[in-house]
């Protein structure tokens, strides 16, 4: 009985490896290497930033896009933020660990009449009885985008991103959205 399972695992083995040289197992996997990293946002996260600002404006709130696309190296300067260099901690992600890196994300901030630049999330500089900070978070979750002060760890309130359904481990192994903007960024994601 033994012997019987020992000659049919050997003969498994040997099918599987002739499968494997003929070529009948293909394995599909994105050659890092082969895919350059992105140097600017996304062009659907462009678009919609563009949307959202416009939209704004409309309400009569401006906005302003302080930070999009981020280098691996610029997003190690901000981690280090806090830890080994002077000021808050901004960010837990380290370079190629955020969404920015890859194009994928904005921060935005409000702007005064008198030109100030604010992070204000209770200001209501239209006078409409809706902080503005509320309005362009549901402007920017209606056109797809997915808001850091959601998040259940680690707010991050400036910050929205579209995912496309992608990890940030796909990511990082070369794997990216098209770049058509008929897209639906916040593809099927529960409501």
């Amino acid at each position: 009985m033994g012997s019987s399972i020992y000659l049919f695992a050997l003969l498994l083995l040997i099918i599987f490896f002739f499968m494997k040289e003929s070529g009948l197992f293909t394995t599909f996997t994105i050659d890092q290497e082969s895919v350059p990293p992105p140097a600017n946002l996304h062009p659907v996260v462009e678009e919609r930033s563009g949307q959202f600002i416009k939209q704004a404006a409309d309400k009569g709130i401006t906005v302003v896009i302080t930070d999009g696309f981020r280098s691996s190296e610029d997003q190690d300067r901000l981690y280090e933020k806090g830890r080994t260099a002077s000021g808050n901690i901004v960010t837990n992600a380290k370079g190629g660990q955020s969404y920015h890196n890859f194009g994928l994300a904005v921060d935005f901030a409000l702007k005064t009449p008198s030109g100030n630049i604010i992070w204000d999330r209770q200001y209501d500089g239209n006078k409409n009885g809706i902080a503005d900070w509320t309005e362009v978070v549901e402007m920017a979750k209606a056109l797809g985008f997915e808001w850091g002060g959601d998040w259940a760890q680690f707010k991050d309130y400036p910050h929205l991103q579209m995912d496309f359904g992608l990890t940030i481990a796909e990511l990082q192994r070369g794997k990216r959205p098209p770049n058509s903007s008929s897209l639906i960024a916040d593809s099927e994601k529960d409501e």
